[in-house]
């Protein structure tokens, strides 16, 4: 009998992919129990996007969950997913820092780590594989699936070979867009397993609708762990479902075993759950076979669609879905999985909004033209690469092999606000929001993200005002969206909004205080926090003010007053989408003023920095 085994994906992949990875844990504890009872394989709980969605959104310490989850789940494999050299970032890491996180976190409790990399550059592996080694724990090498002029099975198999000979302990087809089809499924399924002495896995979206039948012939073919996501939490952008695979294959040969009705107890469980996050819903919950041609992985088109809805330009979502194809030819096709997907999507979305493809080109696309996050898997685009970088070197070694050992200076840069090694990592990850959750940790001011109430059998959300309006003033229209409140109870009360996408949160005694400022130069709200300042900026209408293209974060100011600069230097970092952009100087002249500070939101058509 060749029993399957299952990974279930409900507490990370799953509601990465439909919920914008916004599940807390105070939801996954409750169930953990039962999971723990049915006999998974392993069960994702880590990685991917939940430590960027923890600190930045949920306002946990995702190191505390994973200890949580540890002992919530004793019998049970804990697995994450990493992304080797880049870890759990949108950067190559010093292999000093790949060696610690991966220590720490099975330190903390993980035992299998599927690792890949972007661009399927097995060089980028080796020293996160090595590492898990090193910790005495189970590592997968992960083959991120995709279709192109360049990629076909002969190169996934050789790669599956290196992995293999790396030192992986098993290898999973990871199929993060949903592009498998049956046929090839089986096909690339037994080839690897011809060749390879360790266990294949294999893992796929169920975008496109193909993703049960692709598991079903990647079985028959000798391939015979699958992951799945629970019922309530399947399907769409997400995996098939545990329950219907669990009974497929009962009283078969491949029979797994599991419980069905302890599952769909489970199910009903996440059912309810559900409901509280219907807010950050994908709007693409059903099959979408766009997949086929635009390539975007489950996990990235939902948190695409929140992140255009930020920018409220998600009527634009097909113009992006159509321009993502073409700059990822311009970069040499790479397969669509973070950070790669991040790095072309957000280079799509600017290429639309702005109206001109790579009139604003972000440090990530740079980055990865030049060589940094390893080598493409075809040519790249020489007229838009020497665009993005000049006549700077390309990369030809490991990336990583240029990097200094980072970890000594982490520490003196974080200094006093990280308790723990852990904390460090942290930092490490994300500096910015790092330093801002430890910080606002230090402080006990954390707060996540509100939620919003379900809306009531009329549609209407119980107990709110209008929470989505324009305003007009002075001939300029403003759209406001209130995303919830404080407590009434409280003295002071917090109001979260955006202001044309771009996220505010402001204090007020009474709601009567919430009052507009500004007009022409731009509506902010007063007694505004951070992200959010009353200051006035004046409307860009000369060829030497400095804008951004999208709303956004200043990261950086690269220039003070009087500074002489010449067109084309960079004056700015911005984040938008987690994503950086250098912002470079329109005209050659004298820096006379700087209306902008690190850490403040800013919109386009600003004057953020004038020269003269």
């Amino acid at each position: 009998m060749q029993k399957v085994q299952v990974t279930e994906t409900v507490l990370r992949d799953a509601h990465q992919s439909l919920l914008a990875t916004r599940m807390r844990t105070e939801d996954m504890l409750p169930i953990c129990k039962r999971l723990d009872e049915v006999g998974f394989w392993s069960l994702e709980v880590w990685g991917g996007a939940t430590f960027d969605a923890c600190v930045r959104f949920l306002k946990e310490d995702p190191w505390e969950r994973l200890r949580k989850l540890r002992e919530s789940l004793p019998n049970t494999r804990l697995q994450m997913l990493l992304r080797a050299q880049n870890l759990l970032g949108y950067r190559h890491y010093s292999d000093d820092v790949v060696k610690a996180f991966v220590q720490k976190s099975a330190d903390n409790g993980m035992d299998v780590f599927r690792i890949f990399d972007a661009l399927n550059d097995a060089r980028n592996l080796r020293v996160a594989v090595e590492s898990v080694k090193a910790a005495g724990k189970h590592a997968q090498g992960a083959i991120s699936y995709t279709t192109s002029p360049v990629h076909s099975i002969d190169q996934f198999v050789t790669l599956g070979k290196e992995m293999e000979d790396m030192g992986c302990d098993s290898i999973t087809i990871k199929d993060m867009a949903g592009l498998l089809t049956p046929m090839t499924a089986g096909e690339l399924s037994k080839a690897l397993v011809e060749t390879l002495t360790v266990p294949v896995h294999i893992h796929s979206h169920a975008t496109s609708g193909l993703a049960e039948m692709s598991q079903l012939k990647a079985i028959e073919n000798g391939c015979l762990h699958i992951d799945t996501a629970i019922s309530s939490m399947a399907g769409g952008t997400s995996h098939p479902p545990t329950e219907s695979m669990v009974a497929a294959l009962r009283n078969t040969e491949y029979d797994t075993g599991l419980d069905l009705e302890l599952l769909q107890e489970i199910g009903f469980y996440f059912y309810e759950v559900r409901k509280k996050y219907h807010q950050f819903e994908s709007d693409y919950t059903g099959v979408d076979t766009r997949v086929q041609v635009n390539q975007v992985p489950g996990g990235m088109i939902s948190n695409l669609a929140n992140q255009l809805k930020e920018q409220g330009a998600l009527n634009r979502m097909n113009e992006v879905l159509e321009e993502i194809p073409r700059v990822r030819e311009d970069l040499g096709y790479p397969p669509l999985v973070t950070p790669s997907s991040q790095i072309v999507g957000t280079q799509a979305v600017l290429n639309v909004l702005t109206g001109e493809r790579y009139k604003t080109i972000t440090n990530e696309v740079k980055l990865c033209l030049q060589g940094r996050y390893g080598k493409a898997p075809g040519p790249v685009n020489e007229a838009v690469r020497q665009q993005a970088i000049g006549n700077e070197e390309v990369i030809e070694c490991r990336p990583a092999d240029l990097l200094k050992n980072e970890m000594d200076e982490l520490r003196i840069q974080i200094g006093q606000l990280a308790e723990t090694e852990e904390d460090v990592l942290t930092y490490a990850m994300f500096p910015e929001i790092g330093r801002q959750f430890l910080n606002d940790r230090a402080e006990d001011v954390l707060q996540p993200e509100p939620l919003e109430p379900m809306p009531d059998k009329t549609g209407t959300t119980p107990n709110t005002a209008p929470t989505d309006f324009n305003v007009a003033y002075h001939g300029d229209t403003y759209h406001i969206e209130v995303k919830g409140t404080g407590q009434k109870s409280d003295t002071q009360r917090r109001f979260f909004l955006t202001l044309d996408g771009v996220p505010t949160e402001i204090l007020v005694e009474t709601l009567d205080e919430v009052v507009l400022t500004g007009g022409a130069q731009g509506a902010v709200p007063a007694k505004a926090g951070k992200k959010g300042k009353g200051q006035q900026r004046p409307k860009a209408t000369k060829e030497g003010h400095v804008t951004t293209s999208i709303p956004g974060m200043i990261v950086d100011v690269l220039v003070k007053t009087g500074d002489e600069i010449k067109a084309g230097d960079p004056v700015l970092i911005t984040e938008a989408m987690k994503m950086e952009t250098e912002v470079q100087a329109p005209i050659s002249g004298k820096v006379v003023a700087v209306n902008v500070a690190k850490g403040e939101s800013v919109n386009p058509d600003e004057a953020l920095i004038e020269i003269e």
